[in-house]
């Protein structure tokens, strides 16, 4: 499956603007032949911490607007938005058909206290996309390995979309890494660009394969970043090399 990283300069609380924004590159993505297209987290209004200004209800202006452009280009969405009910930090799955799934973020980043202001999910989510078992995660999900490793055996690719800041780069990097290494499983990254919020976002969106080598990479630019993923790459990486039947999960 051909998969687009879509890495934006988001405008700040601005749903409207960062649609637009979207739908242009989204068009770049479908003309790569991108089969997901995948946008980062809270793509519709940066990572804000105002949810009674940016949160919106399910079926809201921002589904809508993805279910219209997942139903006009023939192609499946994942993207970031905040919610209410909750409020929630929401992964959304929008097919071509117009079908939406939803992913609560499970780890709400209490050191830039979002956990004052986001509920946590409870569960993690599985989702098939044509074929490829997608697990997503969101931004500081990344940190927790257990989640990761509680999913290896269900999941080709983890779908991580992210507000990384820039002076914590080096961590989104190694991290995203780390869970491809040791889950034997592909890691798409999708990160933003730009100012928001008063913080400073340098991109470096990555799809890292099994063996934690990046296949592509962005800079600190927006970009479309495609990517062809085979989950009969997953079965042969765990069937050449295979720690992940020497896993002792009863240890803790």
């Amino acid at each position: 499956m051909r998969v687009a990283l879509i890495q934006l300069d988001l405008a700040w609380e601005d749903a409207r603007e960062n649609h637009l924004r979207a739908d242009r590159r989204l068009r770049e993505a479908a003309a790569m032949g991108a089969r997901l297209a995948v946008l980062p987290e809270m793509f519709s209004s940066g990572f804000s911490m105002d949810p009674a200004k940016v949160a919106e209800p399910e079926e809201g202006p921002t589904e809508t607007f993805l279910r219209e452009a997942a139903e006009g280009l023939g192609m499946w969405i994942l993207a970031g938005v905040p919610q209410v009910p909750g409020p929630r930090n929401v992964a959304a799955l929008v097919s071509p058909d117009g079908a939406i799934q939803r992913y609560t973020k499970i780890h709400p980043f209490s050191f830039g206290d979002e956990n004052k202001h986001y509920v946590a999910g409870d569960r993690v989510a599985r989702w098939t996309v044509e074929g490829l078992r997608i697990t997503p995660f969101i931004c500081y999900d990344l940190r927790f390995p257990e989640p990761f490793r509680a999913t290896a055996d269900d999941t080709d690719a983890y779908v991580v979309i992210a507000s990384w800041p820039e002076r914590r780069r080096h961590h989104w990097s190694t991290l995203l890494r780390a869970r491809a290494i040791e889950n034997q499983a592909f890691v798409l990254g999708v990160n933003r660009v730009g100012q928001g919020g008063g913080l400073s976002y340098s991109g470096q969106s990555v799809a890292v394969d099994p063996w934690g080598e990046a296949l592509v990479e962005a800079s600190s630019q927006e970009a479309v970043l495609v990517v062809d993923i085979d989950p009969a790459a997953i079965a042969e990486a765990r069937r050449t090399f295979p720690p992940l039947a020497d896993r002792k999960p009863f240890l803790s």
